[in-house]
């Protein structure tokens, strides 16, 4: 059950994110157990969002929220994934991009937890 939420300080045309959240659909299976049957995503567009002091230089911060335990190989591999993904579509620089990686042990799913 992850859940990954994009805050980035440029426009995300309609067209644009539909190609985001397929990539990131498939992206998702690179952590083990994971898929797009379960995935939520969030995307927040034109977010002020400075890196170094500069907000005008395109930019984004990206979690990645998964129910379970995670380790360094999958997320590393989905961490470049990710920064591929959004350089690609939205032009933004990888090393302007953070990907917050959090693993939980409770998550609620249709009125109760698991």
């Amino acid at each position: 059950m992850p859940c990954i939420q994009t805050k980035a300080n440029v426009a995300i045309p309609p067209e644009k994110e539909t190609v985001i959240k397929t990539r990131l659909g498939q992206a998702i299976a690179l952590l083990p157990g994971k898929s797009e049957r379960w995935l939520m995503l969030t995307f927040e567009e034109n977010t002020h969002v400075y890196f170094q002091g500069d907000g005008e230089t395109p930019a984004a911060f990206v979690e990645v929220h998964a129910f379970g335990a995670l380790s360094d190989g999958p997320c590393e591999k989905l961490a470049g994934a990710v920064c591929e993904i959004l350089h690609e579509e939205l032009g933004i620089d990888p090393a302007r991009i953070y990907v917050k990686f959090e693993a939980t042990s409770h998550w609620g799913w249709n009125g109760s937890t698991l």
